[in-house]
C-alpha cells in the first residue's frame, strides 16, 4: 500500500491537471463561494448545482447579504436543491460569522468546523482549498476510491480518515490532492468504475474487476409516501399556505395543508416527487371549506418558498402566479 500511496501522490496530481473539469469554484479562493458550493454539492450533482450556484451569488453575493436575509427568501434559492436543512443552516452559518467572526470567514480549522450544517469533510475542504491548510477530505466520492484502493469495501470511515490523513502529509499541495481525489472518484472511480482511464489502475487492488467494491453499505430500500394535498383557494386572497414542521420533509418550506394516506387512492396521483430514498405520491383535493391550521393567504405563489414537488403539482392545476 506504501507503494500505491507514493505512486498516487506523484501520479494524481498531473492528472488532475489535465483532465479537471473547469467549475466557476475552482477559480476561486474566497471562501464564501467555495462554503456555497461545497454545501450545494453535498449528495447534489454537479449540473444541478451550477446554474443555482451562480443565482445564489446573484441573489446573496456575500456573507453579510445572507446573514440579514429573510429565511423564506433564502429557502426560495434553494428551490430544485433538496435537502432544505441545507440552507436554513448556511442561514444561521452567516449570522455566526458576522457575530463571532466580524463577517469575516474564518480562516482556522477548528472555527470552520465549528459553523453550523459544516462536518469534518466540508472543513477540510473549505480549509485547505482557501487556506492551504494541510487537511484532508473524505467525501462519497473520495470514499469510495479508498475503499477500491484499500480492496475493503467494508471498511470503517475511522480507517478510511487514517489512510486520507496519511495521504494528505504526503502530498505537495493539500488542496490540489483533495481536490484530484475528488475528481477522481467523480468522473472515473465511479459506482461503475472507469478502470482503463485510471492513472492508478495498475497499483489498485479492485481494479478491472467485474463488480469491483464500492462501499460498506447496501443501496437503500425506496420508501413510498402518499400524501393528500388540500387545496383551499380564495377568489381574492389566493391560496392557503402553512409552514411545514423544521424537522423532517421540506422543513421550514410553506405547502397547501398535507394529511398522509395508509393507503394509496384508486386514482393516479397528480404527481410522484422523488427524493434520495422517498418518492412522494401527491394527490391533490379542492376544498371548499375554510382552512383551520395556522398559516396565510398567498397569491404571488411564485415567490413563496414552496417545494418543488408542490410547485410541480401547482402548475398541473394552473396555480403558478
Amino acid at each position: 500500500m506504501t507503494a500505491l500511496f507514493s505512486t498516487a501522490c506523484k501520479r494524481l496530481p498531473s492528472w488532475y491537471a489535465r483532465h479537471k473539469r473547469d467549475l466557476p469554484w475552482r477559480r476561486t479562493r474566497d471562501p464564501y463561494p467555495v462554503w456555497i458550493s461545497e454545501i450545494m454539492l453535498q449528495q447534489t450533482q454537479v449540473k444541478t448545482v451550477l446554474p443555482r450556484y451562480h443565482a445564489w451569488l446573484d441573489r446573496f453575493p456575500d456573507i453579510a447579504t445572507l446573514a440579514t436575509a429573510d429565511l423564506d427568501a433564502v429557502l426560495h434559492a434553494w428551490q430544485g436543491l433538496g435537502y432544505y436543512r441545507r440552507a436554513r443552516l448556511l442561514h444561521a452559518a452567516a449570522k455566526r460569522i458576522m457575530d463571532w467572526h466580524c463577517g469575516q470567514f474564518p480562516n482556522a480549522f477548528n472555527d470552520i468546523l465549528a459553523l453550523p450544517g459544516i462536518g469534518r469533510s466540508t472543513a477540510g475542504a473549505i480549509a485547505s482549498f482557501c487556506f492551504g491548510a494541510r487537511h484532508a477530505v473524505l467525501d462519497g466520492n473520495v470514499k469510495r476510491v479508498l475503499r477500491r484502493w484499500l480492496d475493503r469495501p467494508a471498511a470503517r470511515e475511522s480507517a478510511l480518515w487514517d489512510c486520507a490523513e496519511r495521504l494528505i502529509r504526503q502530498c505537495r499541495d493539500p488542496a490540489e490532492w483533495n481536490q484530484a481525489m475528488m475528481e477522481l472518484g467523480a468522473t472515473v472511480c465511479r459506482r461503475i468504475p472507469h478502470c482503463a482511464h485510471c492513472p492508478l489502475s495498475e497499483h489498485c487492488a479492485s481494479a478491472f474487476r467485474a463488480t469491483p467494491p464500492t462501499s460498506a453499505e447496501g443501496k437503500p430500500r425506496i420508501q413510498r409516501l402518499h400524501w393528500r394535498v388540500h387545496l383551499h383557494l380564495h377568489p381574492e386572497h389566493g391560496l392557503w399556505l402553512e409552514r411545514r414542521p423544521r424537522d423532517g420533509i421540506w422543513g421550514n418550506l410553506w405547502c397547501p395543508p398535507i394529511s398522509v394516506l395508509e393507503q394509496p387512492p384508486k386514482q393516479p396521483p397528480c404527481h410522484i416527487h422523488r427524493l434520495t430514498h422517498r418518492e412522494l405520491y401527491l394527490y391533490a383535493a379542492m376544498e371548499p371549506d375554510e382552512p383551520r391550521g395556522k398559516g396565510q393567504w398567498s397569491r404571488k405563489l411564485s415567490h413563496a418558498a414552496l417545494p418543488t414537488g408542490i410547485a410541480r403539482l401547482l402548475q398541473c392545476h394552473g396555480l403558478t402566479a
